[in-house]
């Protein structure tokens, strides 16, 4: 089992989960709003010479907003659903502009079903 863990534009969500639900993956959870930014918006030179103290700099850090509103999924499949998933999200969420999020596939050890309590991929059905 795996978690495909993937974050993306908020304005991406409905289209997302239409897909994936074209593609048979109809279970999956979405985060609220989530804020975060990508290495490549804030100059390294502008970190480097704050980390040396310039006000200046740190001024510049603080400018604009330094966050921005994504949307989280977690999808959790069986190994050979795994690939399916993450080129279902590529294919809808990809523009080639910054921003359009990451992906991440984490193992997951254990599964539970609450209601039942059947373990393994069986929770996934």
């Amino acid at each position: 089992m795996k978690d495909v863990m993937a974050i993306i534009r908020q304005n991406m969500v409905n289209k997302t989960k239409r897909a994936l639900a074209e593609a048979d993956i109809s279970s999956f959870t979405a985060t609220g709003s989530v804020l975060g930014r990508g290495k490549g918006l804030v100059d390294s030179k502008v970190l480097t010479a704050a980390a040396e103290g310039s006000v200046e700099a740190i001024e510049q850090l603080s400018k604009g907003p330094r966050l921005y509103p994504k949307r989280l999924l977690t999808i959790v499949v069986p190994d050979e659903k795994v690939k399916l998933v993450v080129d279902t999200i590529i294919k809808v969420n990809q523009t080639g502009n910054p921003g359009d999020g990451k992906i991440f596939v984490l193992p997951v050890m254990e599964a539970v079903r609450v209601r039942t309590g059947e373990d393994g991929d069986a929770v996934l059905d």
